[in-house]
């Protein structure tokens, strides 16, 4: 039984399957990031008290490479565990995509949550109030939000990245390491994922711009078979990142998540129609 063949049996309940990985992992950080506030002041899960969300950001690591290689040392708060993370994710991504973005991050998780109510508001119209051309445009954004990030956090040596991000802020308001900048990004954030699915992901995410380029050359893709397609745009519809997948015949879209919403035993009539295979070729 080949690795693709076992992964779509395990995908077949793959929308509560996912939903429930994306419940654990965001009870998880949040369960971190309360203990590591109640460490402070002696209280809290002890074995538990040295986690963060520093320590357990993969982006951290990708912020401190240059510190990394030129002195040998992190960017302060960041830990030796983000450098880690950053590699099994980018192998993750190697393997199979952009997998922390849709299935793991909680950022992600809660603009999906906050976007199930832009759903019942706007039925049709929601995740298409932005125009084609404008969309395509706002896109690249989120690569000169990562050029910043890294160049500002190797020139100043400080994790500068932390006062604007809603990951942190999300996991932080009720504390005073909180910036305001965070907390206005965050809350434009949430409000703009009742009108646009995932906004951050799509227009901003600094790591989700180097996960997606994964896209390009990943082990395992999307494949939408021609000749069983009824072109009936039930993917397009599906996909939370509007990738038009019935004009694919492999999705090598950057701004996939792999969340396998598009495949045909999530929405797709036809089985077998669009399907997670690897190479790109049925396996």
């Amino acid at each position: 039984m080949t690795v693709a063949t076992l992964w779509k049996r395990f995908t077949r309940r793959r929308i509560w399957i996912r939903s429930l990985v994306q419940l654990f992992f965001f009870v998880l950080i949040a369960l971190i990031a309360v203990n590591h506030t109640l460490a402070e002041s002696g209280q809290g899960i002890s074995w538990l008290s040295n986690a963060s969300l520093h320590a357990l950001c993969p982006f951290g690591g990708v912020v401190t490479l240059y510190q990394y290689a030129t002195t040998g040392s992190f960017v302060q708060k960041i830990h030796e565990s983000s450098f880690i993370l950053m590699i099994l994710g980018l192998l993750l991504a190697v393997l199979f995509g952009p997998v922390l973005c849709g299935w793991v991050c909680p950022l992600g998780t809660i603009q999906e949550w906050v976007g199930k109510v832009g759903r019942k508001l706007f039925k049709r119209r929601y995740n298409h109030f932005v125009p084609a051309r404008l969309d395509a445009v706002l896109r690249y954004a989120r690569y000169g939000v990562l050029a910043w990030v890294v160049y500002m956090t190797a020139a100043s040596s400080t994790l500068i990245f932390a006062e604007y991000d809603p990951y942190f802020t999300l996991f932080n308001f009720w504390s005073s390491e909180v910036a305001i900048g965070g907390a206005v990004i965050l809350g434009l954030t949430l409000l703009s994922s009742l009108f646009v699915e995932r906004p951050w992901c799509k227009y901003a995410c600094p790591y989700g711009a180097v996960l997606g380029l994964s896209n390009l050359f990943r082990v395992f893709r999307i494949r939408r078979n021609v000749g069983t397609c009824k072109l009936d745009k039930a993917c397009d519809i599906a996909c939370p990142m509007n990738i038009p997948v019935s004009q694919r015949t492999i999705v090598r879209d950057v701004q996939c998540i792999s969340c396998l919403e598009c495949t045909a035993e999530a929405h797709c009539p036809v089985a077998g129609t669009v399907e997670f295979v690897a190479g790109g070729k049925k396996s």
